[in-house]
């Protein structure tokens, strides 16, 4: 059995269920096995910037396993390397303040840092890896786009809720005789709406990977109406783009590292439909909803196994690694490698031929 002193964790970017199960795990592991001190990093990597930590025990991760959200903290406007401050006169300028995070790494004392986060937190963690700190990744997001895990937590609690409110659509869908568009998140991978929009039984899905033609969508919801099917459904991720088109960007933050705030298709399409076609639409945008709430039984299963999986990996002192779902077994793969490639939609994956075949449009025919 390998040793561990003192282990740092810390959750970044975005949060998501399941961020509090992989907490107690690693917490538990490190403390019950390893008789480890477990030093929690408050709000990110801004925290870790700015210095701001605490010690975690037993207690402190006692009752969580079934709690949304991080007791942590989260921030995706703190990646060191891309760090925002504002100046005296009020302007924020882009800097790099990953050496701050070094000094208070081993100002600490830590042993290793579990670093729990989606894509852009394993970018981070690679930089910080190759600046000599000790680090595992846990796979967080629930867009599901790294591409060296099978799965990433977050995802199917995401995909419940995604599923539920297309559910709920179609009562109130089917009562008014109204196409109904429902936005879901995802950025630039289309697997919460492919995945949600094939068990809500969608008309229409549209996902980034699929450009779509405005002439297919307005063909598909008349030729329902004209059957007799006087209601739609049209599941829309959020970077869907139409073809010769650009994704719709809500707003532009460049405080983050990836300064696109996506968002607002939805509301697009259901004006054109509307105006083009003469069909009532109505527009649902489920945005942070998917993200918040407890996690499902999976997402709390396989939280708990990354982070215990991940905390044997720092007793082992094999760093650089980040733990991932291969089949049924929790294995890990180089942080590198797992950054390499995102994990978008196949275009003829088994989901969406599966759609195409009950006769789901994507918008491309």
């Amino acid at each position: 059995m390998g040793k561990l002193n003192r282990l740092g964790i810390i959750t970044g970017g975005g949060d998501c269920p399941g961020l509090n199960a992989v907490i107690r795990a690693v917490a538990k592991s490190a403390i019950d096995i390893y008789d480890a001190q477990v030093i929690g990093i408050e709000d990110g990597f801004e925290g870790f910037v700015e210095g701001r930590m605490r010690e975690l025990t037993e207690k402190d991760v006692s009752g969580i396993l079934s709690l949304g959200g991080t007791i942590l903290g989260t921030s995706n406007k703190g990646d060191p390397f891309h760090y925002p401050e504002e100046g005296l006169d009020g302007e924020i300028s882009i800097v790099d303040e990953s050496t701050r995070v070094i000094r208070h790494y081993r100002r600490w004392g830590l042993d290793a840092l579990i670093a729990i986060g989606g894509d852009g937190t394993m970018h981070i963690s690679q930089k910080l890896s190759e600046m000599g700190i000790n680090i595992i990744g846990v796979p967080k997001t629930i867009d599901n786009d790294l591409e060296a895990t099978d799965l990433t937590f977050g995802f199917d609690s995401a995909l419940y809720v995604a599923t539920e409110a297309i559910d709920r659509l179609h009562t109130t869908a089917s009562s008014h005789h109204r196409v109904m568009v429902c936005e879901v998140m995802g950025r630039y991978a289309g697997w919460i709406a492919l995945e949600a929009g094939l068990a809500g039984g969608a008309d229409i899905i549209l996902i980034p990977e699929i450009p779509f033609s405005w002439e297919s969508i307005y063909k598909k919801v008349k030729n329902r109406s004209l059957r007799g099917k006087r209601f739609s459904i049209i599941c829309v991720a959020e970077g869907a783009t139409p073809r010769d088109g650009e994704m719709v960007v809500k707003e532009v933050d460049e405080r983050r590292t990836d300064a696109k705030r996506l968002g607002g298709i939805a509301e697009l399409i259901g004006a054109n439909i509307t105006r083009d076609t003469g069909l009532e639409t109505r527009v649902t945008v489920l945005g942070h909803l998917q993200r918040g709430g407890s996690p499902t039984p999976f997402d709390r299963n396989l939280s708990t196994k990354f982070g215990y999986k991940a905390c044997q990996l720092a007793a082992e002192k094999q760093f650089g690694r980040m733990v991932a779902l291969k089949g049924t077994q929790i294995e890990s793969v180089l942080i590198k490698d797992a950054i390499s490639k995102q994990k978008l939609v196949p275009f003829d994956c088994q989901q969406v031929l599966a759609a195409r075949g009950v006769g789901t449009s994507f918008g491309d025919d």
